[in-house]
């Protein structure tokens, strides 16, 4: 496993997975502002075929704003991602570890930022582990 990301999966289609993944988001304050479904693009652009795989944009907006209003350039490292990939008949979620990955700042409030949002998305991941 890789040091960036951490991971859980639903045995839910991918579709029905996502639907219980944004419930659960929601009751963590956070929500899925971006959702770019890479499989379609690769069927599309390569007339290619891939298992389902989709690039989910999580975000807090008084959490990114706190930090852009620090570094307006903190923007380039938002949102928090979160992958939704179709794994052996099951949803695999791969989250994006925000301390490692805005930990490149080295900035005092994205430091404070990811601490949060870490521990919601963790959270959140106990909340998801505990439907299964």
């Amino acid at each position: 496993m890789t040091n960036f990301v951490f991971s859980t999966s639903l045995e839910q289609p991918i579709d029905e997975a996502i639907d219980t993944l944004k419930a659960t988001l929601m009751r963590h304050h956070l929500g899925i502002v971006s959702d770019i479904n890479v499989a379609a693009i690769v069927k599309n652009k390569l007339d290619q075929e891939m298992a389902a795989y989709r690039i989910l944009g999580a975000c807090n907006p008084k959490m990114a704003k706190s930090m852009i209003d620090d570094i307006p350039q903190a923007g380039a490292l938002l949102p928090c991602t979160i992958v939704a990939r179709d794994a052996d008949a099951k949803t695999v979620f791969d989250f994006m570890d925000p301390v490692v990955v805005l930990g490149i700042a080295n900035n005092e409030v994205m430091n404070a930022v990811a601490a949060d949002a870490k521990q919601r998305l963790e959270a959140v991941v106990a909340d998801l582990e505990a439907t299964k």
